[in-house]
This record gives structure tokens, C-alpha cells and sequence, in this order.
């Protein structure tokens, strides 16, 4: 299979889909590689890289999708890229369709094969493609939560931890999944008081024994949010609906309540954000404000750190993109119920639940594309 290596072109994002080491694996299969030129430069791997590891390097986007079967990207296509798409052509990468009808219509309309790396699933029903992002998004809200609280970025002018004799900030996280539980493990490890919320008692039980003394895991429901928020100094929304949009957990109204100068950090916003007043933001103009409270809203929180986010990435999806190469879609999928649950668009029809019951389309069968 001829495989192409997208430059990625949203604003902010310096990651790339794969590195050389990924490359070097898919041309040991036997598949060519393209890889767009200057594509692997933000995260630290220059062409050269690249052609030592087999791949050939393409000048522009155009060619590599007029030439490949498979193009792989990091996040969704951008609209200059739609005209480009071919009819059958696989698009393997991350869509978050449900919070974008224009993209799931655009998909729709050039009638490619879109597998989506933020439903696949493991054994387990896990999502081993979104995992090491939502690892990467989890730390860094801590991280930016911590520094939006300082003075000079207009919040309250808290350390995290404290110091001796100065309580430490109060800290909501709203999702005991991954993201979730790594935001609330660094702002653990920083000294903060951290509330972790969650909707699954056996989940609760579970990070009741692991998390840290200064974590407290606690059932979620709309009354609890409204009366933690008020505490918070800052409010992590980690909430994810696979395929699907993100519910709005913190409403307008609730900005009242809180102390002016808190911060919201919204790591769903790719999903469409879980703060009623939520919208996307970039890494060059990252915050604003709202009765007094900051958000915090990039949409690709882990192209911060692209050179560690690009290794992760590639450690995840390598295996799949083997399986596609090497397969094809059609006997990959019927193989590996996992890699299946990552299709969402095909020949012009949603097989996703979620993406279908956002905006009211209709939902196909995948079988009836297996042949």
C-alpha cells in the first residue's frame, strides 16, 4: 500500500503522525511511504530522518493525496484539504466529528474511508488511540491550570501547593478517566487539594485506592458540581462520550458563583467542550475570559509538546496503520472489532452512533461495506 504522511496545517500544531522509526516498520512490511516535506520539523525529526528510513519526500499535500491509499494525519482535515480527498480513500487519524457537522459533511461528501483514532477500541472496550494523547492533555492541564492561577496571567495568584502555613489550591476535575486522573495525579504531585469526580462507583472505588491522600474521588452529580465549583480556585472538565458531543456540566449561571480569577481548563473541547461557556482556543491565544473566570480551551492541547506527544502517538497507532497497510481496510476491520469501532464515515454514510445522533443523519450498516 502506498501510505502518505500529512504535514500538519491547523494552526498551533506541531506534531506529526508518525516518526521515522514508524516509517522504517511500514517499508519492512513492504509499503511505500510519502511523507510530506518539512512535515516532522516542529517535533524534531528533519526530512532527512525520514529518507534514511525509507520514505520518499513529497513537496505538497496535493500529490500525496492524489498518489496514496491511506493518508494519515494527526488532527482532522482542514477545508483545503476537502477538495483533495479521493472517493475510497482511507483518512485514518483524529476526527472528532461530533463536534464539527461541516467536517462530518465534508467527509461525507468526498466519500473516503474515515477511521477515526478516538473510537477505536481495545479488548478491553479501552481506547488505545486516544489514551496516550489524553495522557499527554491530562499532565498539561494541571500544568496550565497552575500557571493561569498566577497574577501576571490574570488569576487569583495562587501557587498550587502552597507553603507552610498557606493552604493549597482547591482544584475540581470533572472525569475519573484518563485525562482525568492524570490531571488530578500532577496536581496531586504539585500539593494541591483535588477533587475527582465521576459518574461509575467502581471506577471511584478504584481510584479511591490508588490515587493520592490529598485526591478525593467523589460521585458526580449536577448539585455536587454546583457546590464544588464555588470552592474551586480551578475546574478541569475531563468528561468524554465516545463519538459523541460533550455534555455541558458548568453552566453560565455557575460562573457567578465562582471566585473571579478561578480557571476552567476544558481538555473535552475537542468533543465540543463540557463548559456551556466553552470555545476553542489556540496555543498562540490561549485563554479568555468570562465573568471573571478564565478558560483555558486549545484544542490540541498535546501539539505543546509535540516531540513528546509525536513518540506516544506513533507507539499507539503504528500497530493499526500496520493492520490497514497490510490488509486493506475491509479485511482489517472484519478482523479486529476494534480497529471497526474507528470507522465513522464510509462511501458518503455515517456508521458512527454518536456522529449520527448529533446532527439527526441517518446511521448505516457497516457490514454492507464488507463485502
Amino acid at each position: 500500500m502506498i501510505v502518505g504522511i500529512l504535514r500538519e496545517i491547523k494552526a498551533n500544531e506541531n506534531r506529526v503522525c508518525m516518526t521515522p522509526a514508524g516509517v522504517e516498520t511500514l517499508r519492512e512490511g513492504g509499503h511505500q511511504v510519502l511523507v510530506e516535506k518539512d512535515a516532522g520539523l516542529a517535533s524534531g525529526f528533519p526530512d532527512s530522518a525520514y529518507v534514511e528510513a525509507g520514505a520518499e519526500i513529497v513537496a505538497e499535500a496535493a500529490e500525496i493525496y492524489a498518489r496514496a491509499e491511506m493518508v494519515m494525519h494527526v488532527k482532522e482535515p482542514q477545508p483545503s484539504e476537502y477538495p483533495l480527498i479521493r472517493p475510497g480513500q482511507i483518512v485514518f487519524t483524529y476526527f472528532h466529528f461530533a463536534a464539527s457537522e461541516e467536517l462530518t459533511r465534508a467527509m461525507m461528501e468526498r466519500r473516503a474511508v474515515c477511521i477515526a483514532y478516538e473510537t477505536v477500541t481495545d479488548a478491553h472496550g479501552g481506547l488505545p488511540l486516544l489514551i496516550p494523547m489524553s495522557e499527554v492533555a491530562g499532565r498539561m492541564a494541571a500544568q496550565e491550570a497552575a500557571k493561569y492561577l498566577e497574577r501576571a496571567q490574570g488569576g487569583r495568584g495562587l501557587l498550587l501547593g502552597g507553603v507552610a502555613g498557606v493552604p493549597p489550591a482547591t482544584i475540581l476535575v470533572i472525569g475519573g478517566g484518563t485525562v482525568g486522573t492524570q490531571a488530578a495525579l500532577m496536581a496531586c504531585g504539585l500539593g494541591a487539594k483535588v477533587y475527582l469526580l465521576d459518574a461509575s462507583l467502581p471506577r471511584l472505588r478504584h481510584l479511591d485506592e490508588v490515587m493520592p491522600k490529598n485526591c478525593f474521588p467523589i460521585m458526580s452529580s449536577p448539585a455536587t458540581i454546583r457546590e464544588l465549583v464555588r470552592e474551586a480556585d480551578a475546574v478541569i472538565g475531563a468528561v468524554l462520550l465516545r463519538g459523541a458531543k460533550a455534555p455541558k456540566l458548568i453552566t453560565r449561571d455557575m460562573l457567578k458563583t465562582m471566585k473571579k480569577g478561578a480557571v476552567l481548563v476544558d481538555v473535552a473541547i475537542d468533543q465540543g467542550g463540557c463548559f456551556e461557556t466553552s470555545r476553542p482556543t489556540t496555543h498562540q491565544d490561549p485563554i479568555y475570559e468570562v465573568d471573571g473566570i478564565i478558560h483555558y480551551c486549545v484544542a490540541n492541547m498535546p501539539g505543546g509538546v509535540p516531540l513528546t506527544s509525536t513518540l506516544a502517538l506513533t507507539n499507539a497507532t503504528l500497530p493499526y496503520a500496520r493492520k490497514l497497510a497490510d490488509k486493506g481496510w475491509q479485511r482489517a476491520v472484519r478482523e479486529d472489532g476494534g480497529l471497526r469501532a474507528g470507522l465513522n464515515i464510509i462511501d458518503g454514510q455515517v456508521v458512527c452512533a454518536g456522529v449520527a445522533e448529533a446532527f439527526g443523519l441517518p446511521l448505516a450498516e457497516v457490514n454492507s461495506f464488507l463485502g
